[in-house]
């Protein structure tokens, strides 16, 4: 019995290995002099700490009790200096890390969606957009905390620990060790609520991307939804949606709320001895009310950046939760690629017949076509008719090797698609869907898409043969006009006209 959780704590470190070489290889190590420039400024940081505190005991000892007036000017300037030299070096390392970030951030959401519009249409069956959508703009989101909150922990967090810890051991040894004597009592406690923070931070995530796929769903198929009256109906959905969000995500927050409260009862434990010795002590005489004071500056300041560099676990948790759903998307492997050269020839689309021999295909466990054999001859117009759900356009995703035959051959001009280059195979053809695609690009970008070298004697054919100059002049920017998102500011008509100069 006890073998399995053991089997399952090593699986579970071996992959968070595997993410965690991931990051450093592709986001961290050939930004490390960016990142080392920015702990530069958080250890000078630390050290205003480490010497405001220490400025403590002269200026009780030294100063207000022994009643040195002229002295008092120099204090104020020395704790003004080291408070400007903090500000400085705060901003410092802020600026320096959140553009890191960002930049990091940015780097994998483009290796993301330059990775996924690689993927064939399976993939997209099976992962609604709004769940990529999340997966792509939230969970790659916790890269950006890696910089702003866990480099910084260890760096800000680390090196104030370090200082204040001796600041407080120089002013008195044995008070410290009787702070701290608190500490170990908390091990087990943060260690349950590491392991419940990586659960509820999954769920929290899972409920994110729930929420922006209901969204997603919503807003295009708005027109449907007002025209059904549907309305009432959806926004109860949605908010049943959010409502279990709402719990996963308070949950999650507590989780990691939970680390700096326990660091708390430890604090209480360990100023609570310290007061009782070192106020004897002071009463007795053997401590001054500076050296007193001045440790207690140091041990304030510290518990505080020592509640967030524990606190650093319980974020590594979090950010693996997101992480390892980033690193295990970019693992999917496409199932259509380009063929290795040489490639088989692509015949001229206007001498090309089309044959489909023996052709199976099923997406997952739902069959599709079943052996399915017909020839296009070339030169004629083929039409394909069957109710719907027949397999009409699956012949053409097979076709443009948008998926591939699971058996059987898809055969242009007599030569298996399955070796042509991707790109001049997919040019060979144009489509008109009922739902037609276009992007929040000028009405030019639409049509052209990519292809270049066109002259514009060969637009305006286009232009003219589709219809599109028919409503160009009716539009503020001619072909300079934004299609809007999905091609909303222009009428269903207009969309089509373009798709067929496309």
């Amino acid at each position: 019995m006890s073998h399995r959780p053991e089997s399952a704590r090593k699986q579970r470190a071996r992959a968070d290995g595997v993410v965690a070489r991931w990051l450093w290889h592709s986001f961290v190590r050939h930004r490390l002099h960016f990142i080392g420039l920015a702990v530069v400024f958080m250890v000078l940081e630390a050290l205003t700490l480490g010497a405001f505190s220490y400025l403590i005991q002269p200026m009780f000892d030294e100063v207000f009790i022994a009643g040195d007036r002229e002295s008092v000017f120099l204090v104020a300037l020395a704790m003004a200096l080291v408070f400007f030299g903090r500000g400085l070096a705060r901003l410092a390392h802020k600026a320096v890390m959140t553009w890191q970030s960002e930049a990091a951030t940015a780097e994998l959401q483009s290796i993301l969606l330059a990775h996924l519009i690689r993927l064939d249409q399976g993939f997209f069956k099976r992962n609604a957009p709004g769940i990529l959508i999340e997966r792509v703009r939230g969970d790659s989101a916790a890269l950006r905390r890696v910089f702003s909150s866990l480099i910084t922990g260890f760096g800000r967090d680390g090196a104030g620990v370090i200082v204040l810890f001796s600041v407080a051991l120089w002013t008195d040894w044995q008070w410290t060790l009787i702070a701290l004597l608190g500490l170990p009592l908390l091990g087990l406690p943060l260690i349950a609520i590491q392991r419940l923070i990586r659960r509820r931070s999954t769920e929290a995530r899972l409920a994110a991307a729930e929420s922006s796929n209901r969204l997603d769903e919503t807003f295009h198929g708005i027109a449907t939804l007002q025209l059904t009256g549907s309305e009432g109906r959806e926004i109860g959905r949605f908010r049943e949606i959010m409502r279990g969000f709402v719990r996963k995500a308070t949950r999650a927050a507590i989780g990691q709320a939970a680390v700096p409260t326990v660091m708390d009862f430890g604090a209480a434990i360990g100023f609570g001895l310290v007061l009782i010795y070192g106020g004897m002590q002071i009463i007795d005489g053997t401590r001054t009310v500076g050296q007193f004071m001045s440790f207690f500056t140091a041990l304030g300041l510290l518990f505080d950046p020592l509640r967030r560099f524990t606190a650093l676990t319980a974020e590594w948790q979090n950010i693996l939760a997101s992480l390892e759903r980033t690193h295990a998307l970019l693992q999917v492997q496409a199932k259509v690629t380009n063929p290795p050269p040489p490639h088989l020839p692509v015949p001229d689309r206007r001498h090309a017949s089309v044959e489909l021999r023996g052709v199976s295909f099923a997406y997952e466990a739902e069959p599709v076509l079943n052996d399915l054999s017909f020839v296009a001859p070339a030169g004629k117009t083929t039409a394909i008719v069957g109710p719907s759900g027949a397999g009409k356009t699956t012949v053409f995703t097979l076709l443009t090797r948008l998926a591939d035959v699971d058996a059987g051959e898809v055969l242009i001009g007599g030569q298996d698609v399955r070796g042509m280059d991707l790109v001049a195979l997919r040019r060979l053809f144009a489509v008109v869907s009922q739902d037609t695609a276009l992007f929040d690009e000028t009405i030019r970008d639409n049509i052209l898409m990519g292809v270049e070298g066109v002259s514009e004697a060969a637009l305006d054919s286009a232009l003219s043969a589709a219809h599109v100059d028919d409503f160009l002049p009716l539009l503020s920017d001619g072909l300079d006009t934004l299609a809007g998102p999905r091609g909303s500011s222009l009428s269903g008509g207009q969309r089509q006209r373009v798709a067929i100069a496309r």
